[in-house]
């Protein structure tokens, strides 16, 4: 099992050098990946820009969206984006793709919710057919530079329906479970495995998983605030997630092992606080 940290940047008020300085320590202590979690009706960083930030900070940690909402964005600039993303981290790069349940984020885009699936489908398309090199429209050139690998930049599909998984086997490098316990993660997961074997794809696909987390009394508060308040469009629902963050030593432990019980090769503790310390003090548990 590959644990890597989130960034915080979802997290409102968390200084955008700070993502800085915290990629930097993620990497220093030895944790296997980065990512960040995305919204666009929320105060929080973008996480293309920040990845880009990072990507020049950092040498060698993985560094993964988790996930972004394809949908609201133009698909060549998109497409654009995560190859540059790609070349400047060496490789190192993923875009962790969903279409999303807000359908905020939509209006605010001036995107259109209902059809947010067949949007997806065709964004999937085109991304591959611009990292390929083909122009995207008559006349025109290429719209990319070619990505480090194998042209094309990794996509990790999230979501959880029979068309997640569908995507997941055709286009991805795998699956990402985003906020759900092992027991209801794992047969999502077992179904992207099937989906693979019967697509021909070689290999296993990745399963990856997010968890949140806090340690230290002196976090308690704070991350059952932020979860509130980022959850909050969820109603009473919102008090559930926050109580479920992972918040001791024996919590993180079980979940690690859970989640790799489950199939699971990636698992993500996701901050619910911004503090630096968090990072030594999860480090300090699962390293």
């Amino acid at each position: 099992m590959r644990i890597g940290i989130g960034l915080p940047n979802a997290i409102p008020d968390t200084p955008a050098d700070q993502l800085v300085e915290w990629a930097k320590r993620a990497e220093e202590r030895g944790f296997s990946g980065l990512v960040t979690i995305d919204r666009i009706a929320y105060p929080s960083h973008d996480s293309l820009a920040t990845f880009a930030a990072v990507a020049t900070a950092t040498s060698s940690i993985g560094l993964m969206t988790n996930i972004l909402l394809a949908p609201v964005y133009p698909v060549p600039v998109l497409a654009k984006t995560a190859a540059t993303i790609d070349q400047i981290s060496g490789g190192r790069f993923t875009l962790g793709l969903a279409p999303g349940g807000r359908a905020d984020d939509y209006a605010v885009t001036g995107r259109d919710f209902h059809r947010r699936g067949a949007v997806f489908d065709d964004a999937l398309d085109t991304m591959h057919r611009a990292w390929r090199g083909e122009p995207l429209a008559e006349g025109s050139h290429p719209s990319t530079q070619p990505p480090t690998r194998d042209h094309k930049v990794p996509i990790m599909v999230g979501g959880a329906s029979d068309k997640a998984v569908e995507r997941a086997a055709r286009w991805g490098v795998g699956w990402t479970a985003g906020g759900t316990p092992p027991e209801v993660a794992g047969p999502v997961a077992a179904k992207v495995r099937d989906a693979w074997r019967r697509a021909g794809r070689e290999g296993e696909p990745r399963l990856a998983a997010l968890a949140y987390f806090s340690l230290g009394s002196d976090a308690d508060q704070g991350s059952r605030d932020y979860l509130r308040h980022y959850y909050g469009f969820l109603g009473g629902y919102a008090d559930t997630i926050a109580e479920s963050a992972l918040r001791s030593e024996d919590a993180i432990k079980t979940a690690v092992s859970a989640f790799a019980d489950a199939g699971f090769n990636e698992l993500y503790l996701d901050p619910t606080v911004a503090s630096l310390n968090q990072i030594d003090r999860l480090g300090d548990m699962v390293l």
